[in-house]
């Protein structure tokens, strides 16, 4: 059961990182191809920051998912916050549908996270 949750935070992890990490050097480009420019950088920078920081813990959870399950309903979570207001932006016309596959690869990678968190059991208790 566990190498189901060790698969899926692995992928997750690795993937978030490949994906996140080139932005902290795109804050221009962004601002010109998707206007108007970023006007509150520490916002930015922040999102970023704390989104590598999961992508790490993801790594972490990879290792001994049974250890870290109490933390996989909030992995879930983490995943909806980004793809829910993505997807209601969208809807109202406020963000460009190049975000929509990133929303669509957190709603999936959620969904993998709460079936990871349904198979893992507890790790045994020490005495």
């Amino acid at each position: 059961m566990d190498r189901f949750a060790r698969r899926v935070y692995t992928i997750a992890g690795i993937y978030g990182l490949i994906v996140m990490f080139p932005q902290y050097f795109l804050e221009d480009k962004i601002g010109r191809d998707y206007p108007p420019p970023i006007t509150h950088p520490e916002h930015f920078y922040g999102f970023i920051g704390i989104v590598l920081v999961w992508q790490i813990a993801f790594l972490v959870m990879a290792r001994e998912p049974a250890r870290y399950r109490a933390l996989m309903p909030v992995t879930v979570l983490e995943k909806l916050a980004f793809a829910v207001p993505v997807l209601l932006l969208y809807r109202d016309g406020r963000v460009a549908s190049a975000l929509l596959p990133f929303a669509a690869i957190d709603l999936v990678l959620g969904t993998l996270f709460f079936i990871a968190w349904r198979r893992t059991g507890a790790a045994p208790r020490t005495a």
